[in-house]
């Protein structure tokens, strides 16, 4: 599918196998898997661990509720397994996210953020929050550490920091340890699809003020 080269770790991988993962992290882990071959091919190795696992586990009697019960999880849970292709079409929108986004960029209700950089917050649930971003080319984003951690999957475009360039596909993954300012290549503008667990850590006053108003 794309040129790819950099990935989920592992412990993403499993979670999202084990169904432990908040909605969005869901959202972006079957985006990203959509759209990369390696990973695609991790998971479903995770996959066959958790089955061989549960063929090993004791049966227990299912209680009258049961199946209202997984009914309801089913009802809310990330995107199916069977869910993670690509779309027919350019392809630019990867399966995972139609349902969210919508199947064309242009057609996002975003919100600026300053600077031409803007982005949309999609509807998820849980605690985690995922939103689209769009940062015109050659800007950056102001220079931030994190609070929690972050995964950003590019769309459309590529972004560099210190960590290294990140283009269609990839994925890269922050923690508290990463301070960063992503710089859009010039020539086409980036889109992301990020996700975080907690607040940015905005390292100039103007974003930290701003911050509340953003939600970000």
């Amino acid at each position: 599918m794309e040129n790819v080269n950099h990935h989920l770790t592992d412990e993403l991988l499993m979670a999202y196998a084990a169904g432990t993962l908040p909605e969005a992290f869901g959202l972006i882990v079957a985006t990203h898997v959509s759209m990369c071959d390696e990973c695609r091919a991790r998971m479903a190795s995770f996959d066959a661990v958790g089955g061989a696992l549960l063929d090993e586990c004791d049966t227990a009697p299912l209680e009258t509720t049961s199946l209202d019960a997984v009914m309801a999880k089913i009802n809310g849970a990330a995107p199916a397994r069977d869910e993670i292709r690509m779309p027919e079409g350019d392809g630019v929108i990867p399966a995972p996210l139609i349902d969210y986004v919508g199947r064309n960029f242009a057609d996002v209700k975003w919100r600026g953020l300053g600077g031409g950089v803007k982005h949309a917050v999609i509807k998820t649930g849980g605690k985690a929050t995922a939103r689209l971003l769009h940062i015109p080319a050659g800007m950056k984003l102001p220079d931030h550490g994190h609070k929690g951690l972050e995964a950003t999957l590019v769309l459309q475009g590529a972004f560099s920091d210190d960590d290294g360039r990140y283009g269609r596909g990839d994925i890269e993954i922050a923690d508290e340890d990463l301070d960063h300012t992503p710089v859009a290549d010039a020539g086409e503008d980036c889109i992301c699809l990020a996700v975080t667990d907690a607040p940015l850590k905005f390292n100039s006053w103007i974003p930290r003020i701003a911050q509340p108003f953003l939600g970000i």
